[in-house]
C-alpha cells in the first residue's frame, strides 16, 4: 500500500514538473509575443513582461517547496497542478493570438512576389507551339531590371534555347513592341501576363485576348527588394512625422495579392497625412494625365496609367518627379480586398447620384445600384468606385466616388468595438493589400488610432480626419502617341493647378509655412462650399500646339497655316492639294525636328527636279536655235534631215517631251 502511494506521489510530481515546464515555455512565448509589438504602450508592455517573468520565478520556487516538502502547511498538489494547467492555457491562447495577429500584419508587406511572363504571337501566326519557334524575330524589353519584361523571359529563352535559331529584338517599352507585333514587324514578343488589361482600353486592341495566342509561359517568385529600390527606402521610419502614401487600385480578381498585379494604374490617390494635426490632403490623379514617365529614356510625356506596367518604382518615381514630393509609402488593394473591407466594417453610406451597373469582383455577373442615399455592401461599393462609363464626367466622377468610399471607410472605423470585426478587417488587409510599410511602421499607427478615437468620442458627427480635397485641373487633347503610333486622348494638367497642389501638400507635410487667409468673403444668400485646391479658375490652359492635318489644303492654305503656327514646311510637287505629310497630324510641334514635307497632288517632283527641268528646257531651246543657224542654206531653207515637215530622209519625227 505504501509502495502504491509512493508511486502515485511520484507520478503527481512528474506531472507537476511537466506542466511547470510547459507553463514557463508558454509564458516565455507570450513574453516574446508582447515584445513584438514595439511602439505600442511601451511602459505597459514592459510591466506585463516583467510580471510574467516574476510569476514564472514564483512558480519555480513553489514547485521546489512542494517537491521537497519544506512548506509548514502541506500544499494541495492537485490545486497547484490545476493552477499550472490554467496558467499554461491562458499563456498559450494569448501567445497564439498575439503572434497570429502580428503575422497577419507582417503579411501586409508581401516580401515575395510571383512574376509571370508570356511569349505571345498573333492568332493567325503559323507558330502553334514552342517547337515552331525557329528563325523568328522575338521582341523583349531591354530593361534588364524588369522581372516580367526581361528576367523571366530570359528563363524562357534559355530553357528552350531560343537564342540559337531566333533573333531577339530589344525594345524600350511594351507599346512599341505590341504595335510591331500587330504590324508584322516581329513574329512574337515576351510580355507580362497582365498584357490584356494593359492594352484592351487602347483603340484597336479591344479584342487583344482573342487576337493573340500564348506560346510559352514562365513564373518566378522573387524578393521585392531585389528588383525595387522603393521597397527598402522606408525601412526604419516611424509614423510620427508627416508622410505621404500612394493608394493604388489594382484590376485583379485574385483572392490573395501575391502575384505581380501591375495592370493599369486606373486608381491613383496621393495622400499626405500629418499625424500631429490629423489633417490630410487627398488627390486623385486622372489615369490619362499627360506627364513625363520617369523610367522611359528621355522621360517623354505619356498617360500616367502606362507607367504602372513597368512596376512600382516607375509609377512612384513618375509621380514624385511631377508633384515634387517624396512618396514614403504605397498601398495596393485589389477588387476582392475592397469588397471584403467594406463588408467587414458593416457597409458604407453613400448618396448615389444615378443608377449604376458594372460587373462584380469576380467578373462573373452584373451588379446594379439604384439612385439615392443608401448603405452599400462590398460588391455595391465596388460598382460605385469602379464605374466611369455611365458618368457624365467619366474618370473624374469615378475619382470623386473613390474618395467618398475612402472617407466613408475611415469614418466607419470608429464603429469597431469588438475583436471579431477587427480580425475580419485584419484578414482582409492581410490577404488583399500589399505595401512597403514595415510591420513596425504599421504598428506605429496605434498612436494615431488613439488620437482618432479621442476625437470621435468628443463629437459623433465630426470626421475622424480633416481631409482637404485636391483637384488637378487640366484640358483634354488628342495627341499623337509616338509609341502607340496613333492619336490618343490625353489629359494635359494645368501648370498653375499643379503648383497650387504642390504647395498644399508641402504645407501639410510642414515643408513650407502655412499662409493664413486674411480676407474672406461670403454671401448669406449662397450656400458655402469648401474650396477645392487646384480647381481654379485659371487664366490659361497650357495645352500643346499640335501639327494640323494639312490633307486637302492647297499650297497657299498650307503655307498660311504653317506661318501662323511657326512651322517650317517644304513642298513636293506643284498644284492641286496636299495628299500626304512627313509628320502625322496631332504630333506635338515642339517635338518636330526640321521641316515638315507636304506632298501636293499636282506633281510628285521635288523643287530640285523642277529647277533641273527648267535648266534643261533652256539648254534644249538654245541647242535648237544653234542647229537652225547651222542648217540654214542662206535661202531660208531648212535642210534638217530630221525635219518635222516629213520631207527629209529621217526615219523618226523630232518629238519634244510634254511637261
Amino acid at each position: 500500500m505504501a509502495k502504491k502511494e509512493k508511486k502515485k506521489k511520484s507520478f503527481l510530481n512528474d506531472l507537476l514538473g511537466i506542466f511547470l515546464l510547459t507553463s514557463i515555455i508558454l509564458s516565455g512565448i507570450l513574453i516574446y509575443g508582447i515584445y513584438l509589438y514595439d511602439g505600442i504602450e511601451t511602459i505597459i508592455r514592459y510591466i506585463i513582461m516583467g510580471l510574467l517573468g516574476l510569476n514564472d520565478i514564483r512558480l519555480i520556487i513553489k514547485f521546489n517547496k512542494i517537491i521537497k516538502g519544506k512548506t509548514k502547511k502541506k500544499p494541495k498538489k492537485k490545486l497547484f497542478l490545476f493552477g499550472l494547467i490554467l496558467y499554461s492555457a491562458i499563456c498559450g491562447f494569448l501567445a497564439y493570438e498575439l503572434i497570429n495577429v502580428y503575422g497577419k500584419i507582417s503579411n501586409v508587406n508581401k516580401t515575395d512576389v510571383t512574376y509571370t511572363s508570356y511569349l505571345i504571337v498573333k492568332k493567325d501566326s503559323p507558330v502553334k507551339g514552342i517547337g515552331d519557334v525557329t528563325d523568328l524575330e522575338l521582341g523583349i524589353l531591354s530593361d534588364k531590371k524588369s522581372p516580367d519584361g526581361y528576367i523571366v523571359p530570359q528563363l524562357i529563352i534559355k530553357e528552350h534555347k531560343l537564342q540559337d535559331d531566333n533573333e531577339i529584338v530589344d525594345y524600350d517599352d511594351y507599346t512599341s513592341m505590341m504595335v510591331d507585333l500587330y504590324e508584322g514587324n516581329v513574329d512574337g514578343i515576351f510580355i507580362t501576363s497582365n498584357y490584356v488589361s494593359m492594352f484592351e482600353a487602347i483603340p484597336g486592341y479591344e479584342n487583344i485576348k482573342d487576337e493573340t495566342r500564348i506560346i510559352a509561359k514562365k513564373s518566378k517568385t522573387m524578393k521585392k527588394t531585389s528588383t525595387s529600390s522603393i521597397e527598402s527606402s522606408s525601412t526604419g521610419k516611424d509614423i510620427t512625422q508627416p508622410f505621404t502614401i500612394l493608394l493604388m487600385g489594382i484590376d485583379s480578381t485574385d483572392e490573395v495579392l501575391t502575384k505581380n498585379a501591375i495592370a493599369n494604374g486606373d486608381t491613383l490617390i496621393l495622400i499626405t497625412f500629418n499625424p500631429k494635426t490629423l489633417n490630410a490632403t487627398m488627390l486623385s490623379i486622372p489615369r490619362d494625365s499627360y506627364v513625363p514617365i520617369s523610367c522611359w529614356s528621355g522621360k517623354p510625356e505619356n498617360k500616367i496609367t502606362h507607367a504602372a506596367a513597368y512596376g512600382n518604382d516607375c509609377m512612384i518615381n513618375t509621380i514624385e518627379d511631377y508633384f515634387d514630393t517624396n512618396i514614403d509609402y504605397y498601398a495596393k488593394i485589389n477588387f476582392k480586398g475592397l469588397v471584403k473591407l467594406v463588408d467587414a466594417v458593416g457597409g458604407v453610406e453613400v448618396d448615389v447620384p444615378k443608377r449604376l451597373c458594372t460587373d462584380d469582383s469576380s467578373r462573373g455577373r452584373e451588379i446594379c445600384i439604384n439612385e439615392g442615399h443608401q448603405l452599400l455592401n462590398g460588391e455595391q461599393a465596388l460598382v460605385y468606385a469602379r464605374n466611369r462609363k455611365q458618368l457624365a464626367n467619366g474618370d473624374f466622377g469615378r475619382a470623386e466616388h473613390q474618395q467618398e468610399i475612402i472617407k466613408a471607410l475611415v469614418n466607419k472605423m470608429k464603429d469597431i468595438k469588438n475583436v471579431k470585426k477587427f480580425m475580419e478587417i485584419l484578414d482582409t488587409v492581410s490577404n488583399s493589400l500589399d505595401t512597403n510599410l514595415t510591420t513596425k511602421q504599421i504598428l506605429s499607427f496605434y498612436d494615431i488610432g488613439k488620437d482618432i478615437i479621442k476625437r470621435s468620442l468628443s463629437s459623433d458627427d465630426a470626421d475622424l480626419i480633416n481631409i482637404q480635397q485636391l483637384f488637378l485641373q487640366g484640358s483634354g487633347q488628342m495627341i499623337y502617341d509616338e509609341r502607340a503610333r496613333m492619336v490618343l486622348w490625353d489629359y494635359v494638367p494645368n501648370k498653375s493647378s499643379r503648383k497650387d497642389i504642390i504647395n498644399a501638400m508641402k504645407v501639410n507635410l510642414e515643408l513650407i509655412d502655412h499662409t493664413d487667409v486674411k480676407e474672406f468673403h461670403f454671401s448669406i444668400n449662397e450656400p458655402y462650399e469648401k474650396k477645392v485646391i487646384g480647381e481654379g479658375p485659371y487664366s490659361s490652359t497650357g495645352v500643346y500646339s499640335l501639327l494640323p492635318d494639312f490633307t486637302g489644303d492647297t499650297e497657299a492654305q498650307a503655307r498660311a497655316t504653317a506661318s501662323r503656327l511657326g512651322i517650317s514646311v517644304v513642298f513636293q510637287g506643284s498644284g492641286g492639294t496636299v495628299v500626304s505629310q512627313s509628320y502625322p497630324a496631332n504630333k506635338r510641334i515642339d517635338l518636330i525636328k526640321g521641316s515638315v514635307t507636304l506632298t501636293l497632288s499636282g506633281n510628285s517632283k521635288t523643287d530640285k527636279e523642277k529647277d533641273k527641268d527648267k535648266d534643261d528646257d533652256k539648254d534644249d531651246k538654245k541647242d535648237d536655235k544653234d542647229d537652225n543657224k547651222q542648217n540654214d542654206d542662206g535661202n531660208g531653207n531648212n535642210n534638217d534631215t530630221g525635219g518635222g515637215n516629213g520631207t527629209g530622209t529621217g526615219t523618226e519625227p523630232n518629238n519634244q517631251p510634254t511637261e
